[in-house]
């Protein structure tokens, strides 16, 4: 009997199709192990996907989800252990044996070339891709039919990440798989385009097509999957219905404890002075597909969370850039506890008590070749505090203190001591670069997409980390597409549409069919009229419709 099967009379541990062990199976694992050095990854698995089924698999960052699933995908190699495909025994030995039998995968890392089109990024995918022009086409029909629309002349480099995952989605249909690897896949798009992706897997499953669904939101795993199995340290330690479970149920499943809720409510912020302005905040458009910021205005307190939502690539990238300082503007435009700053450096904004975590961790929150220390000391040489920096002279054991009080607090889990930051897992250096800047206790934190990838659990303990920021005094700043994220911890929250920033208002007078008209573009349309900032709230569409 599985552990988590004590409290649960056997009815209620029934999967909920039904006769799931007489469906044809498509894919089997049978004792797979995998290790890394001293680090054991995947300890004797056995796994089973039926066709037709959309198969959870679910477990804490570290867990082994992803040395799994590549090792399905052919990208890395078991040490023992044994895949059937179709009742066949097969060897993967590389990916493009694995589309070959039908396996595809939609990694939560892209794998896109940024200087090709999109046209030219799918067609390196496919065998037999055929005339351009055709093959444009048919991306255009397919994205749109399935309510991802994509534009294939535009360049990967000037597309935001919620549009480059949907490069991925589509470039893997095209391919007609029979089994489909998503991981993470909804954790770059908004509530309306996970929902038709929803609707796409549900057809795929109907069509006789597998789905191996990899997911840290468990309100959707619930949704949409037939089955899960679950991993800790390696190991397969739970199956389960997911419909018969809740959230908390299958969180401490993944984790092997109660996981802590997140509180804001019961510490309301006591409001200090303002310590971050933006004021008639405009930016040009830095390419032809970039989004111009216009006329954005807003005040962030000591004491509180702001939430800007807003669907990708409408101005949170350029948002960002603006305020950490890649982007420099006009010098009013920016405040940080008073002094101008919108012309200011990195480099100041830093020494100013500021911190800023980019949406992108590998490349832009971190150096993936360099080591863990090395990222540190990238970021805190020239903040004043003493630690790394002294004197001129650069402290490699300090760095390596750090890491060390990092890895701790926010158990990020490494295979050794210093690793480089590309080899850890997404949720894992999600955890490390938040860390790496809430370490500091910063004045001012800037925060795009925080919990990205990472597991309920970790998502907890980052979330409560920023309202807690924010009661000892600091102004936090939080761009998030995931809503059940801004409700959990923000105290006001604006939308931002087309590059323009909805006025801030507190989360009790706000609700999802509110922030969706202003996400559909509600906002820009009330500004373009009136020739004012957008306003906080528009009339409710009939029924409540979004």
């Amino acid at each position: 009997m599985n552990e988590w099967q004590n409290d649960k009379t056997p009815d209620e541990t029934e999967p909920r199709p039904s006769g799931r062990q007489t469906r044809e199976a498509l894919l089997e694992a049978r004792g797979l192990t995998k290790r890394f050095g001293d680090t054991l990854a995947n300890e004797n698995v056995d796994l089973r996907i039926n066709k037709g089924e959309i198969h959870a698999l679910l477990g804490e960052n570290g867990a082994g989800k992803s040395t799994l699933v590549k090792s399905f995908y052919g990208s890395l190699e078991p040490d023992s252990g044994e895949i059937f495909w179709l009742g066949q025994k097969v060897n993967i030995d590389n990916p493009s044996e694995a589309r070959s039998l039908g396996i595809g995968m939609v990694f939560q890392h892209f794998s896109l070339f940024e200087a090709l089109t999109v046209v030219e990024n799918i067609a390196l995918a496919l065998p037999n891709p055929g005339n351009m022009a055709e093959l444009a086409e048919r991306i255009r029909s397919i994205s749109e039919d399935y309510g991802l629309p994509l534009n294939p002349a535009d360049v990967v480099a000037d597309l935001p990440v919620g549009i480059r995952q949907r490069i991925e989605i589509i470039r893997c249909l095209l391919q007609e798989p029979k089994l489909i690897i998503m991981d993470e896949p909804t954790s770059v798009l908004t509530p309306q385009e996970a929902d038709r992706l929803f609707v796409t897997l549900e057809r795929l499953a109907g069509e006789g097509c597998a789905v191996l669904y990899i997911s840290h939101r468990l309100e959707e795993v619930q949704r949409i999957c037939h089955h899960a199995t679950i991993l800790r340290h390696g190991r397969v330690v739970s199956e389960c219905d997911p419909a018969r479970e809740t959230a908390s149920s299958l969180a401490r499943m993944m984790v092997g404890v109660d996981v802590a809720n997140v509180s804001a409510a019961a510490n309301a912020p006591q409001l200090g002075p303002v310590r971050l302005r933006l004021t008639n905040l405009d930016l040009p458009a830095s390419s032809p597909f970039a989004t111009e910021l216009t006329n954005i205005n807003l005040d962030v307190h000591a004491g509180e969370v702001v939430a800007i939502a807003g669907v990708a690539g409408n101005g949170q990238s350029e948002l960002f850039d603006a305020i950490s300082g890649e982007r420099p503007v006009a010098p009013e435009m920016i405040t940080m506890d008073d002094l101008p700053s919108g012309a200011r450096s990195i480099t100041w904004r830093r020494q100013k008590s500021a911190a800023f975590v980019p949406e992108e961790r590998l490349g832009h929150g971190s150096v993936p070749g360099l080591e863990l220390t090395g990222n540190i000391t990238l970021t805190r040489h020239s903040t004043g505090d003493g630690l790394i920096a002294s004197l001129g002279l650069l402290s490699r054991t300090a760095a390596g203190r750090l890491e060390q009080k990092i890895k701790r607090a926010f158990d990020v889990r490494m295979s050794h001591d210093n690793p480089e930051a590309r080899s850890l897992s997404g949720g894992n250096l999600q955890k490390f670069v938040v860390g790496r800047e809430l370490d500091r206790r910063p004045g001012i934190m800037v925060i795009n997409q925080p919990t990205w990838g990472v597991d309920a659990g970790a998502a907890a303990l980052i979330r409560q980390a920023l309202i807690d920021l924010a009661r000892s005094g600091s102004a936090v700043l939080v761009i998030s597409q995931d809503l059940d994220e801004i409700f959990e911890i923000a105290d006001r929250i604006a939308v931002v549409s087309r590059g323009i920033l909805s006025k801030a208002e507190p989360v009790h007078i706000m609700n999802r069919e509110k922030i969706g008209l202003l996400m559909a573009g509600g906002a820009e349309t009330q500004a373009a009229k009136s020739g004012q900032q957008a306003p906080d709230v528009l009339p409710e569409a009939p029924g409540g419709a979004v």
